[in-house]
This record gives structure tokens, sequence and C-alpha cells, in this order.
């Protein structure tokens, strides 16, 4: 009997494997791909979460860049220093990004303070309203946004006070509220600068370009006017020498 060859068709190859989140974020890109409509505020916070770096502007998502060393190590900086002091005194809640801001579009401010008298604007996971003082940390990809947009939107929407933080040119821009729009209080690249929305907050300009970054601890204590030797002691205490 002549033997019959049966055809058999290569085993396909095994299909790659999604992990749960990237699942997850391809149906949310893809449904909002689908979309025609602006996508409601509601609808991106359901989107986003609390790692994702986007704003809603006009009803679309727009991606931000992640920070540079440099932009982190300011924004962690003044994060630690305005937040160990707000809270020493009960003056009200800092956030830093990424924590949203609802005013005419959802922005992720690098840093926000809002007052005690203001905290109902809270909410579970954005800003409902201006903050009292809004920092920005500019960087090359940023730099339309903070001084174009960011800057007028801020404004009519209501945010009293807006630092500029610039390390590229080692150079900071404070910004007062007047009606709808803001006029410059003081800038440049040293000198102390008092914050008008933070009673009793200063800061020295240059402490921002300096390299390492001084000592929050070493700052607090000369902002609230404590001796630099139980600063330094205190600093030793915590390094455990």
């Amino acid at each position: 009997m002549m033997e019959q060859t049966i055809y058999a068709p290569p085993e396909a190859a095994p299909r790659p494997r999604l992990d749960a989140a990237t699942l997850h974020y391809l149906g949310k890109w893809l449904l909002q791909s689908a979309k025609t409509a602006p996508l409601t505020y509601p609808e991106f916070l359901s989107w986003a979460d609390e790692d994702t770096l986007a704003e809603w502007v006009n009803g679309e998502i727009v991606m931000t860049s992640p920070a540079s060393n440099q932009h982190q190590d300011i924004a962690d900086f003044l994060t630690t220093v305005l937040r160990a002091y707000v809270q020493s005194r009960n003056l009200g809640i800092v956030r830093s990004a990424p924590f949203q801001m609802k005013l005419r579009n959802g922005r992720e401010p690098d840093l926000l303070f809002v007052k005690q008298e203001h905290l109902e604007r809270l909410k579970p996971t954005y800003l409902d309203g201006p903050a009292d003082l809004v920092i920005e940390i500019v960087s090359p990809e940023s730099i339309g946004r903070d001084r174009g947009e960011k800057f007028y939107e801020y404004a009519q929407g209501g945010v009293p006070e807006y630092w500029l933080i610039d390390p590229q040119r080692q150079q900071a821009e404070f910004y007062e509220l007047q009606a709808d729009y803001y006029t410059l209080r003081a800038s440049g690249r040293e000198g102390r600068y008092d914050a008008f929305t933070v009673p009793g907050f200063w800061l020295r300009i240059e402490w921002l370009w300096q390299e390492p970054l001084p000592s929050p601890v070493r700052v607090l204590a000369e902002i609230v006017g404590m001796d630099p030797a139980i600063a330094e002691a205190f600093e030793k205490a915590l390094q455990g020498k």
C-alpha cells in the first residue's frame, strides 16, 4: 500500500501576551481615539491615574514629558521646604505634580499651595478652582505653556501668586494677580523674595541654583530665624552623627 502524506501546517508562533496595565491603557486609548466629541473632565479623570503625566486642554488629552534631574531636584526642594513650613503653621496644604488643578482646563502645576480657608476646593483627585500659589519650573519642553497658555489661564482663573523658575537661565520671576492680569513683583537670579500668599515664608533665589541644593533643614532654620548652631545639631542628629 502506498503511504499517504498528510500536510501538517507549521505550528503557529505563540501570540505575545500583554500585561493587564498595557491592556488597560490600550483599551482606553482605543476608546478615546474613537470619540468624536471632546472628552469631558470626568472622563479625563477616569482615564488618567495618579502617575499619568497629562493635562486636559480644550477637551483633549495633552501628554507632558518626564522631568529632568535638575527640574525634579528643584521641585523636591521647594516641596520639602514649603510643605514643612505650611504644615507646621497649619496654613493649608501643598501638592506637587502630578496633581490636577481644574480651571478652564485641567492643569498639573509643578507645585501648588492652597490656604486653609480654601480647602473646600480640594477634591479627592484634583483641585476644583484656583490654588493660592502656583509654581512652575520651566523646561525647554514646557516654556511655551508656562509663559503662554498657563500664564493667561492662571490669571483668568484667579491664581493670586505665580512663580516661574527657569533653571536653564537661572532666573526666577514672581507675579501677583491684579484684577485679571499678572504684574511682576520681582525677578532675578539672587536676592530675597517674600511670598505674599504664605505668611512669613521667604526664599533666597540663589538657593535654587546651588549644586548640590542646600539642606532643607538649614533653609527652614534660616526662614524661621532659628539659631544656626541648633539647626546644625539637629541636622547631625538626623544624619546619625
